[in-house]
């Protein structure tokens, strides 16, 4: 087994672009808490015989949760469950949070990797993203951070509107000066009912421009790979021994537990999550129940979800893994639709393995679309 991921469901305010589940009153932290560690102890039977290798706090904001009640959830983890000697603990964290004091508490406890959503440098882009800290607590945090952790990973946001190449370069340059050994980075994309939808429907904000967000793209990647950084995720680079443990659990198949409401989860065989409602998770784990759907893979939903992980890092799509798993069939369909690409040079084949070229790394998604069977 891979991990487990918690789910915290509270934010400061809500950013314009975000539509994960969240909640900006806190009046249920206390019963949420309760909930998540209950939800922990109840699954434990999902992982007989397996090994927790990371523990992942993600939002949601977890850094709005004391360092007493990160410490309590990470021990009912260790109390329900086998983890390995040195897990990868990874806390997410917004700026504002991580104060001089509490990123010393937090180097005290067992968290030893920190995700920090740092976004932008810019007071302007933070401003318009509604982000809850500011350039000046941006830098703070990280200038402070760097003392005390190793492992820190730094979020950016591209392809915002008024953005230009230059100012974009200095957000990764001043990401760069502060040492830090991974950057997450995401092209600001347009959800449904979400405040950003809004304003652009409005006419407040102008709408991103996909010609642009390629522009960052190609400029993120070749300035973080000339500063010893691997490209091992189309949104993610690290240096040697620093990609994230947990999310290339993730885009290598392995199985993972999700806590916390609207957490997803996978054995391998099924996919389930839990409801996306904060008062009903907390009613139905008080009632012993998990509040979660499950759905079996089929064949086509496995092939579908490797092509698409696989095509997104560096390891790739094993042809020899596709004709073992699902069949001549499935991976004479897969080179059939993979053809045009090959001949567009935005896929290559290499020891058996489907890659996408640097020209069609940022078409990736689409790609894989493309790549995928429908039922």
């Amino acid at each position: 087994m891979s991990g487990i991921y918690i789910h915290i469901p509270f934010c400061k305010q809500a950013c314009h672009y975000c539509d994960f589940h969240f909640s900006t009153s806190m009046k249920k932290k206390d019963e949420m808490v309760l909930a998540l560690a209950k939800e922990i102890q109840m699954r434990k039977n999902e992982s007989k015989m397996e090994v927790v290798e990371t523990i992942y706090f993600g939002g949601g904001t977890p850094s709005v949760l004391t360092s007493e009640e990160i410490d309590f959830l990470i021990a009912a983890v260790y109390n329900n469950y086998d983890v390995t000697e040195n897990p990868e603990i990874t806390l997410e964290a917004n700026p504002d949070d991580l104060s001089s004091d509490r990123i010393l508490e937090l180097s005290k406890s067992k968290i030893n990797r920190l995700s920090i959503g740092i976004q932008s440098f810019f007071g302007d882009d933070l401003k318009m993203m509604n982000r809850a800290h500011n350039s000046a607590e941006a830098q703070k945090c990280l200038e402070e951070a760097t003392r005390y952790f190793d492992n820190i990973s730094v979020d950016l946001i591209y392809g915002v509107p008024g953005m230009s190449n230059d100012k974009w370069k200095q957000n990764i340059e001043k990401a760069l000066s502060f040492g830090i050994p991974h950057i997450s980075s995401y092209a600001l994309t347009v959800e449904p009912k979400t405040a950003l939808k809004k304003l652009i429907d409005t006419g407040k904000i102008a709408e991103p421009n996909d010609e642009v967000a390629q522009e960052h793209f190609m400029i993120l990647v070749e300035t973080l790979q000339a500063n010893g950084f691997i490209h091992y995720e189309l949104s993610n680079f690290g240096k040697e021994n620093y990609f994230s443990k947990n999310n290339s659990a993730y885009w290598l198949g392995k199985k993972y537990i999700g806590i916390g409401p609207s957490a997803h989860s996978y054995n391998g065989i099924s996919r389930s999550w839990n409801v996306a409602n904060n008062s009903l998770y907390i009613k139905s784990i008080d009632t012993d129940e998990l509040p979660n759907e499950v759905e079996i893979l089929t064949d086509s939903d496995r092939y579908n979800e490797y092509i698409m992980t696989g095509l997104r890092t560096i390891w790739g799509v094993s042809l020899e893994r596709i004709k073992r798993e699902f069949g001549q069939s499935y991976l004479d369909y897969l080179k059939q639709q993979a053809q045009k690409f090959l001949d567009d040079e935005l896929l290559f084949i290499e020891n058996s393995i489907l890659k996408t070229t640097k020209k069609g790394k940022f078409l990736t998604d689409g790609i894989a679309s493309d790549l995928f069977i429908l039922n």
